[in-house]
């Protein structure tokens, strides 16, 4: 059993086990991550709300349910936090935005938390965004950038920075976020965490702010496959059950759009991941690029469409980078839109016909290590380019079709991390799961608190 005598350096999964087994208890857990929040998250700027009286209360109600013999469930203890765009019961929900502070208050948690509190679990807080979760980096205009746990000059990564930066920094075990484009891949890679994106619609989205309704996933954060797999069980209302083993799995890198641009370092880690899983073979998932294309129109539509009615009245409170984005997708004619979504269908097909040879994909997350904090651009593939638009150029052809991505963390002592994504069949997040696992039993990947 893994170690919790330092339990912001312990697993979910351990965390919880010590809890029921009363080694510790749920309000010291508790506590020695707050004074871990407390004294590092002026640097990194990870919450924009910390729930400290209902999280001691959450922790108090634990260890009187152990105390009286009762089960306290399977996350008992566990601290966990979240995007501020999940309704937290009490709190108005900002999604990054100024528009939001003085909204109503929720009247309950989003349906997956409360799922989380039920088995147990603590909430610390809520956690920096992009506004509208329209972004890459983090770098909110309101409540200051998120900085990257391993190197405080550079981005965590977006629009989930928050979630995954508080994982990496020891301040909980467990995270939520949301991802369009890849806004759970990015921060995961950048910050050196795993993460989960599932199919599309696997979880409930309902007491979440929306930004793309056909693009919209949730999925949690975590630094060991096992707490990934433990919180998705929880999330959708299933009994947890242990990662089987992955047995022989046919496994292939793509290529093409895949290979281009990216770093060496990028290239290389991928090659690492595909070596120790035995992938031999190159596949092609054909006009990735376009679908690229095709998802920037939609995410930009439909976004643009959410918000048409309060930028003609509140454009000023609006992020000057998200600002001119939304009211350019609101402006987008109706035939593109259209043309984008039968191709995504034709899109979907490819990558169905690649699955019935393959059981995973595995595929960069980003370009590069992560950028620094208010960079503008950056060089890849011989080209200058603008870095916010460009940190998704692997993962928007993914979430365009709505496939489940495990994001793996790679990174050797003393360099950045970097993530590759091992990409499944709609359905088939065990199997990424399970190859997750064998990677970290292996030690392929490297996912830790940062000292």
């Amino acid at each position: 059993m893994q170690s919790v005598a330092v339990p912001h350096r312990a697993s979910a999964t351990a965390i919880a086990a010590a809890v029921r087994g009363g080694r510790i208890s749920a309000r010291a857990v508790l506590e020695d991550h707050l004074a871990r929040i407390g004294a590092l998250d002026g640097a990194f700027n990870c919450f924009t709300t910390l729930t400290v009286e209902r999280a001691r209360s959450e922790a108090d109600a634990v260890d009187a349910k152990l105390a009286a013999g009762d089960d306290a469930g399977p996350l008992a203890g566990v601290p966990v936090a979240v995007k501020n765009l999940y309704d937290i019961a009490g709190l108005p929900t900002w999604a990054g935005s100024k528009l939001y502070r003085d909204a109503a208050p929720a009247g309950a948690d989003a349906p997956v938390l409360a799922r989380l509190i039920a088995a147990g679990a603590v909430l610390l807080g809520a956690l920096n965004m992009d506004e509208f979760a329209y972004g890459f980096t983090t770098e909110n205009a309101h409540d200051g950038p998120t900085r990257n746990p391993h190197d405080v000059a550079r981005s965590a990564g977006g629009s989930s920075g928050g979630s995954a930066a508080a994982v990496a920094a020891g301040f909980a075990p467990i995270t939520l976020g949301s991802d369009t484009n890849g806004s759970i891949r990015l921060p995961a890679a950048l910050c050196g965490v795993f993460g989960l994106k599932p199919t599309y619609g696997a979880l409930d989205r309902s007491g979440t702010f929306p930004f793309v309704d056909s693009l919209d996933h949730l999925g949690p954060f975590a630094r060991c496959p096992e707490d990934i797999a433990l919180a998705f069980d929880v999330m959708r209302g299933v009994a947890p059950a242990p990662i089987a083993d992955a047995g022989e799995k046919r496994v292939a890198t793509l290529g093409g759009w895949f290979a281009r641009q990216a770093t060496p370092a990028v290239l290389d880690v991928v090659r690492h991941v595909a070596m120790a899983l035995g992938a031999r073979d190159e596949a092609i998932l054909p006009e990735a690029e376009r679908a690229r294309a095709a998802a920037f129109c939609i995410t930009a539509s439909e976004g643009g469409s959410l918000h048409f009615d309060m930028l003609k009245t509140h454009a000023a409170a609006y992020d000057p980078a998200t600002r001119p984005r939304l009211m350019a997708g609101a402006l987008l004619p109706a035939h593109i839109v259209q043309a984008a979504q039968r191709f995504r269908a034709w899109f979907a097909a490819q990558a169905a016909l690649l699955f019935e040879r393959y059981d995973a994909l595995l595929a960069p997350v980003s370009p590069c290590v992560a950028p620094l904090i208010g960079q503008a651009r950056m060089m890849l593939g011989g080209q200058e380019l603008p870095v916010r638009p460009n940190l998704g150029l692997y993962t928007q052809p993914i979430s365009f079709i709505g496939l489940p991505v495990v994001v793996v963390p790679v990174y050797a002592a003393g360099a950045l991390p970097l993530g590759v994504q091992i990409i499944t069949a709609p359905g088939r997040e065990a199997t990424g799961l399970a190859l997750a696992h064998r990677l970290a039993r292996d030690g392929v990947t490297n996912a830790a608190v940062v000292p």
